[in-house]
């Protein structure tokens, strides 16, 4: 039997734990503040602490894959016990590795991190369509076929991205807008939220210009460190700001290695993040 959706899982996630999503992002500077060395043995102090800390508990841990691969195999070892000990406590797990290609090498990616057999099996993906959306074709497959879902680069918080995604196509419509439409037309008729989603920037203000309503979910990099606040999100994502997920990393992980400190400010965004989106 094939496992319940993604969008299906994340929504009830979402409504139990609050739609947090914290990243593991073991950036060399951070294991530093954390007293750890920048090596394999801080790499996994680190992990599994923050594994420890938050996956009873928030509805989304977003490991950087990057951060774990420029170890090497052993880094990417690590990357899979975290993967393996996250999913196992009850959070979901969104890879973030933006991965982006054609043919048989979009197809080999999506094996790697979306095959319900492979090591580094994730919830889901974030992925990059600007070799053409239907690049991307083989990783919804067998994000479909696993119960898994994707994260489509759409509009991003990073400046240089709006050369990209802002431009203007010969039909009128902007990049990013595209990108949003394929997204919708993948989510139609699902129930009650989408597996394929988009990443959108908490700190781009209003964007009431472009149809966010993609029956899916959108996963918003920016709060805390980037600037954006909780507060925010109705502003920027308006009648879709119940399918957001927030992202914050550096704002929770900062509080580290107390693992009591990590909760609680994961705890502390969690609930201004609720109140926010229920008084929208």
């Amino acid at each position: 039997m094939s496992q319940e959706p993604f969008g299906a899982r994340l929504r009830r996630a979402m409504d139990e734990r609050g739609p947090l999503c914290v990243g593991i992002d073991p950036h060399a500077s951070l294991l530093a503040d954390w007293g750890l060395n920048d090596d394999v043995t801080g790499l996994e102090r680190f992990s599994r602490t923050v594994v420890e800390a938050m996956a009873d508990r928030v509805a989304v841990l977003k490991p950087q894959s990057a951060f774990f691969e420029r170890f090497g195999s052993r880094g990417v070892a690590v990357l899979e016990k975290a993967v393996e000990e996250a999913r196992a406590a009850g959070t979901l797990v969104v890879m973030d590795a933006k991965r982006g290609d054609i043919g048989s090498t979009m197809a080999a990616y999506a094996e790697s991190f979306l095959h319900k057999d492979a090591p580094l099996f994730s919830d889901a993906l974030t992925v990059s369509p600007y070799l053409g959306y239907g690049s991307l074709r083989p990783a919804v497959e067998l994000a479909r076929e696993n119960g898994a879902g994707l994260f489509v680069l759409a509009l991003t918080s990073n400046p240089e991205g709006a050369e990209v995604q802002h431009a203007v196509r010969a039909d009128g419509r902007t990049v990013g807008a595209t990108v949003l439409a394929h997204l919708a037309a993948e989510n139609a008729g699902e129930q009650p939220m989408g597996s394929f989603g988009a990443v959108v920037g908490a700190t781009l203000g209003d964007l009431s210009s472009y149809d966010l309503d993609i029956n899916g979910p959108l996963l918003a990099p920016g709060i805390g460190a980037q600037g954006a606040t909780p507060a925010d999100l109705p502003g920027v994502f308006g009648a879709a700001v119940r399918n957001v997920v927030p992202n914050v990393s550096r704002g929770v992980l900062r509080h580290g290695p107390d693992v009591v400190a990590l909760r609680t400010a994961a705890d502390r965004f969690a609930e201004e993040i609720r109140a926010a989106v229920e008084a929208a």
